[in-house]
């Protein structure tokens, strides 16, 4: 299986407009023409490895979404990757969200799209997934957009959330360890990397920012919040809150059990995956309809 995935996932590059942005690329076998494509987005101090896990075969959402019939792209977002040369210190949202937008753009001109793009992303990639959602035109083809491990308002203290910069605390950002398979923390090491600093300057001022980004989006949403979520607040007032800004023609949000913040590596991941898998068929089945 490891050999097999070895295979079918390999290494691209994009433009992404005044950047080149690396990545990964899982198509469909056998040369089938993709039923849509799954673009994907990381989350601070790593790379589009996070959605390719080696630990265990069934953790990558790359192969699992290409076996599907998806072509699936998990982007380095800009400051990460090969993109880290020109952008040491990364760049702010905005500039994330038309960077991605320009990488999409130049996928769908090599590349056959199928039914159109499911922006999916994980932590900060969550950010940039769902600023790109809102300003997506109908050019761009956007069916939905996917979101893990974000919401609209911190369950840590500022001062504590501020401290994580310097020193990441494994609790909030993995939960139990018992939750992920053997050897992850090992193999993670490949795609752990720093956080850009603009990139960094940002992430306390997102609950700020969050509606005027959410009333802009036109595409179905969907967040995933892990039993073991302990940055963001997943409680019923806090899911008011995300939810209220929303003008999306469907709103989903749902929790993944025996889960923490990085789900797509965990035991879980198969399952969570499914789940992403299904809303992004609903999702081309509404775009058709």
């Amino acid at each position: 299986m490891v050999v097999r995935q070895a295979e079918q996932v390999r290494r691209v590059e994009l433009d992404g407009g005044d950047v080149t942005l690396s990545g990964l690329l899982a198509l469909p076998p056998d040369g089938v023409p993709p039923r849509a494509v799954l673009v994907a987005l990381h989350g601070s101090g790593m790379t589009a490895g996070y959605f390719h896990g080696q630990a265990e075969a069934s953790t990558s959402l790359l192969t699992l979404a290409a076996d599907a019939g998806y072509a699936a792209l998990a982007l380095d977002r800009p400051g990460y990757g090969l993109s880290a040369r020109s952008l040491p210190h990364g760049l702010c949202l905005a500039e994330q969200a038309r960077c991605v937008r320009a990488a999409v753009r130049a996928y769908a001109d090599g590349h056959g799209t199928g039914a159109g793009f499911l922006l999916v992303g994980h932590s900060l990639g969550g950010k940039v997934a769902l600023t790109v959602a809102a300003t997506a035109g109908k050019d761009d083809r956007l069916l939905g957009v996917d979101v893990s491990g974000v919401g609209a308002r911190w369950a840590v203290p500022p001062d504590r959330l501020a401290a994580l910069r310097d020193r990441p605390d494994p609790r909030l950002h993995w939960g139990p360890l018992t939750l992920y398979p053997p050897d992850t923390f090992r193999l993670a090491r490949r795609f752990l990397t720093p956080v850009p600093a603009r990139e960094a300057e940002e992430i306390p001022g997102w609950p700020g920012r969050y509606a005027d980004v959410a009333r802009r989006i036109r595409v179905p949403v969907r967040f995933t919040f892990a039993e073991y979520e302990r940055l963001w607040a997943w409680d019923p007032s806090a899911l008011r809150e995300l939810t209220r800004s929303l003008t999306a023609p469907l709103v989903r949000v749902d929790h993944e059990p025996d889960a923490g913040h990085n789900i797509s590596l965990g035991r879980s991941a198969r399952r969570h995956h499914l789940r992403l898998l299904d809303f992004l068929e609903e999702c081309r089945t509404r775009a058709a309809a």
